[in-house]
């Protein structure tokens, strides 16, 4: 028999491969629909209209009526996300749809459903449920991305069989956690109050400023940088591009025990690790904007190493600093604005595409390393300036 925190896991991976199946797909809609970067990085993107909201209201509705209220609905919305996205192939515009309803599904999950593994592993050591919840959404995003690629590039209907995987998932998922116990339910009044969390200097300016770089860092992997060698690798491009996701995504799923290291050692040096390799990630993009051919792809590979390794430990650190500061009953709202902070990233590729064709690739590159250094650096020391005078 599968722990409940096994089978919770399963439908987070099941929606997590739902939000990123979409990833490897540019090429397939570039060469079938006759979709533009823009376009196709606007679509990704419109996946955060359907995140945010649901992640503040459905946090809300967990804290009060329990966890289970929230995810067994989320299910079928994810089943239908991936319908319109199959109708898409014939109306191009149902893929926004498509990726808004997917981020709805997703919004319904991501906080709630990391609040409930963090219940459900109580009895494990501290940060498991974080850590748990972290594996579950990144490996899924990875193979959700991954697999896409494959059956685009290799099997017939690109347009539909991935989708189709999607949808098997979620049922199997839906089984699953169907009757995974609520550890506690909340049947109180939705009245709205302010989360005390948000007004601690550790959340506003220790974790708020450098959380959109976690989403950040991942999507120019696997949004901006394969289309720049789209052109060398021709007949593999598509299964490239869901290879550098997986890559980018996995890597932050397995290198959590290392996370682990480094925050046992104090918030910050876990944040300080992190940001390191998504400079070094960002570097290693630079070079692919000036060179061509193996070695550019060579140097896509280093950088989606690096900035999925930078993506995994900002994830772990700062949902296990959530842990940390956030009472229990405003766990799953607390949780839910941080993903709403750390999916403002998924804007980074789209304003490269905008900024590049005049500044140059390279030039935003350097320019995001330096504002991710930034945003670590001025939030670090208003922190501990407020700390310091209280």
């Amino acid at each position: 028999m599968l722990s409940p925190w096994v089978r919770l896991a399963s439908a987070l991976f099941a929606v997590s491969w739902g939000a990123n199946q979409f990833a490897p797909m540019q090429l397939v809609y570039r060469e079938h629909l006759g979709l533009g970067n823009g376009s196709f990085t606007a679509m990704l993107a419109s996946y955060v209209v359907g995140l945010v909201p649901a992640l503040l209201y459905f946090g809300r509705v967990s804290d009060r009526f329990g966890r289970r209220a929230v995810i067994r609905p989320m299910i079928p919305v994810g089943i239908v996300s991936s319908l319109v996205l199959i109708a898409g192939a014939a109306v191009p515009d149902l893929l926004y749809l498509g990726r808004v309803l997917a981020g709805l599904a997703s919004g319904m999950a991501f906080g709630a459903g990391t609040a409930w593994m963090k219940e459900l592993s109580s009895t494990a050591p501290a940060g498991a449920g974080a850590r748990r919840a972290a594996v579950s959404l990144s490996a899924g995003f990875g193979c959700g991305a991954l697999f896409a690629g494959v059956i685009a590039q290799w099997l017939p209907a690109p347009e539909l069989l991935p989708y189709l995987v999607h949808i098997a998932l979620m049922l199997g998922a839906l089984a699953l956690v169907w009757a995974v116990p609520d550890v506690r339910v909340r049947a109180t009044d939705l009245t709205a109050k302010p989360l005390s969390v948000l007004a601690t200097p550790q959340f506003r300016w220790g974790i708020a400023p450098w959380a959109p770089w976690v989403f950040g860092v991942a999507t120019v992997s696997f949004a901006t940088l394969p289309p720049l060698v789209s052109e060398s690798l021709r007949s593999t491009s598509v299964a490239f591009t869901g290879l550098v996701a997986a890559l980018t995504l996995i890597t932050g799923a397995v290198i959590q025990p290392w996370a682990k290291r480094w925050s046992q050692q104090g918030d910050a040096a876990g944040i300080r690790v992190g940001v390191t390799l998504g400079v070094l990630g960002f570097g290693a993009a630079t070079v692919v904007a000036y060179t061509d051919g193996a070695l550019s792809v060579a140097a896509i590979v280093v950088a989606a190493f690096l900035l999925g390794s930078c993506y995994g430990i900002l994830l772990g650190s700062g949902l296990a600093s959530v842990e940390k500061l956030a009472p229990a009953d405003e766990l799953a709202q607390t949780v839910a604005v941080f993903y709403c902070l750390i999916y403002v990233g998924f804007a980074v590729p789209f304003v490269i595409s905008l900024l590049a064709p005049h500044l140059g690739y390279a030039t935003c590159f350097v320019g995001a390393a330096l504002l991710m250094l930034l945003s670590v650096a001025v939030g670090r020391k208003v922190k501990d300036r407020h700390l310091t005078q209280t």
